[in-house]
């Protein structure tokens, strides 16, 4: 019987990894384990198999299907705060520029100039385009005359998952979509 799993390259085959609720440890980035970490951790009874793909692995007395959707055994409580980085800050404003809400050559700014006495803190960066933030300069934006979308916020990990439900991947395995929840229109 043929299969499009049977074709995979075993290093295709990522295992999503949902924490022991059964729900995804991320959306965005979404969580997805190497082949060899899953079966790894079956091995040391730290997760449990949901579903598998058709592609089999073989040692010289085992053959096994890989993991395509496993659950942790021991909840991983999510932190309450994402960490603050670039690309978090990127999320938390759905990849667009707060002055124009072009999509392109982004880059952060900072809402009130560091050289004005603004720190680098969720609550004062934001994210901007190029051309926007070449245009702001070192002004504030009622200064430059320009206004923010949004007011930028210290995210809590939630709102940063509901983000990051926009932004489903390229590809999804069937195995997957039962544990995934993302905004797209559902097949019928």
């Amino acid at each position: 019987m043929y299969h499009p799993d049977l074709l995979r390259h075993p290093d295709s085959c990522p295992a999503l990894v949902l924490n022991a609720d059964y729900t995804p440890l991320s959306y965005y980035p979404l969580s997805l384990w190497p082949w060899q970490t899953a079966v790894k951790a079956l091995f040391l009874e730290r997760v449990d198999i949901v579903a598998s793909y058709e592609r089999e692995v073989h040692s010289p007395t085992r053959a096994m299907h890989l993991p395509s959707v496993i659950a942790l055994r021991q909840y991983v409580r999510p932190s309450e705060y994402p960490a603050f980085t670039r690309f978090n800050l990127f999320l938390r404003d759905r990849f667009a520029c707060q002055y124009c809400g072009d999509p392109r050559e982004l880059t952060f700014d900072h809402v009130i100039p560091r050289a004005k006495g603004g720190r680098t803190t969720w609550e004062n960066v934001a994210t901007a385009c190029a051309p926007c933030n070449l245009r702001k300069g070192g002004r504030t934006p009622a200064e430059a005359h320009m206004q923010l979308n949004r007011r930028p916020i210290r995210p809590t990990s939630w709102q940063l998952q509901q983000h990051g439900k926009s932004f489903p991947p390229n590809y999804l395995h069937q195995t997957w979509r039962d544990y995934l929840y993302w905004d797209i229109e559902l097949e019928a």
